[in-house]
């Protein structure tokens, strides 16, 4: 049973596995500027919970990129999070946000970055904190797909689908 269970965690996907895809996802070029992106939450059986648009504004600043993320759901709330995200060498990073709990880890290689953090979440009258596992797919046309999923003590809770455009400006 331990040797399932051992061989159960090795085969997922690996962000190194993409390391010859294109077009290239490099980080920082992407989000430097203005972009913005169209998503939505679906609970464990795929009904849709949360619809949203979040526009984004990004500064670079050598190893350091700023996202400055402004989100509008569908039923009229609003949220702002802030990113601090370091770039530790070639392929991977770190992330702080005021909701992130701890460091939030990312990998790129190719067309592809796998983010990994801890979100805490409003929940009643207290917080929750739930995993997200992100995958972001960089397309033709500067279109990024993002597929996360949502755990919470391992159990998938849901999934946050995002598409991004980055917008104007020559960017």
């Amino acid at each position: 049973m331990a040797s399932l269970l051992v061989l159960g965690g090795c085969s997922g996907m690996q962000a190194k596995d993409y390391a010859g895809s294109t077009p290239h996802f490099d980080l920082f070029t992407y989000f430097d500027g203005h972009t913005r992106a169209w998503g939505i939450f679906q609970g464990r059986t795929g009904s849709l919970k949360r619809q949203f648009t979040v526009d984004i504004h990004g500064v670079v600043d050598g190893d350091e990129l700023t996202l400055t993320e402004h989100f509008v759901y569908a039923d009229g709330e609003m949220q702002q999070r802030i990113w601090t995200i370091r770039r530790i060498d070639a392929h991977h990073y770190e992330g702080r946000a005021n909701d992130v709990v701890g460091v939030a880890r990312g990998e790129a290689y190719g067309q592809v970055l796998n983010w990994r953090y801890i979100l805490r979440l409003p929940f009643g009258d207290g917080a929750v904190d739930v995993h997200f596992d992100d995958w972001m797919f960089l397309q033709l046309d500067d279109v990024l797909v993002n597929r996360a999923e949502v755990t919470k003590f391992g159990v998938r809770v849901g999934e946050v689908t995002l598409f991004f455009m980055r917008r104007g400006g020559g960017i």
